[in-house]
């Protein structure tokens, strides 16, 4: 065989393998239906108890400062109570409201008021922290709207992706029917919130 023939021969070899290297990127499979009807039972049952507290810590970061702390959860409806004590200054602020109104104390001598949560917050202590979705994820469910999810190998959400935000589920409480999230992770580009959940109070 004569020699342009090899190299011919080597040039086409060398194209296959590029090809076969740059195929399409493998994407987790999709939900599949008997998934998604599982998670609807959940969201439905849990709907059902629309008042319950959690206790645990709470971490908030974002590219140039983060913050922590104890986290005391009321949640009855709309209506809530967000209690966090930082162990480094030994403070403790509550933000607490509902629809279209929202009070932070004792970050300054007077109560700061709002009429949105999420606003405020951000506004007092540079937090970004998506208040209207959290108590939906905080319990693995989506939020009224479009969302991807996936699932673990158990059935329960590993990941819900929803209004820009990636909500990861890193550990359940199976203790509770249905079982509840202990560990959250949601992240929105350099906006990180974490959540590790000690125990569950529902009626």
């Amino acid at each position: 065989m004569s020699a342009p023939v090899l190299r011919r021969l080597a040039l086409l070899c060398g194209l296959l393998v590029l090809a076969a290297c740059a195929g399409p990127r493998v994407r987790p499979p999709p939900a599949d239906a008997d998934a998604l009807a599982r998670q609807a039972a959940r969201e439905t049952a849990l709907a059902m108890s629309p008042g319950w507290t959690l206790h645990g810590r709470l971490g908030v970061a974002d590219a140039r400062d983060s913050g922590s702390g104890s986290l005391e959860w009321r949640q009855q409806g709309e209506d809530f109570r967000f209690s966090v004590h930082a162990p480094v200054t030994g403070k403790t602020w509550v933000l607490s409201g509902g629809r279209g109104h929202a009070v932070l104390e004792g970050l300054r001598e007077h109560a700061v008021e709002g009429d949105d949560a999420t606003a405020l917050l951000e506004r007092e202590l540079g937090w970004k922290v998506p208040l209207a979705q959290l108590p939906y994820w905080a319990r693995g469910l989506r939020t009224p709207g479009e969302a991807r999810i996936e699932f673990r190998a158990d059935g329960l959400p590993a990941q819900i992706e929803q209004d820009g935000w990636k909500v990861r589920y890193l550990a359940w409480d199976t203790t509770h029917d249905p079982p509840l999230p202990s560990k959250v992770f949601a992240s929105r580009g350099d906006y990180k919130v974490r959540l590790a959940i000690r125990d569950w109070s529902l009626p």
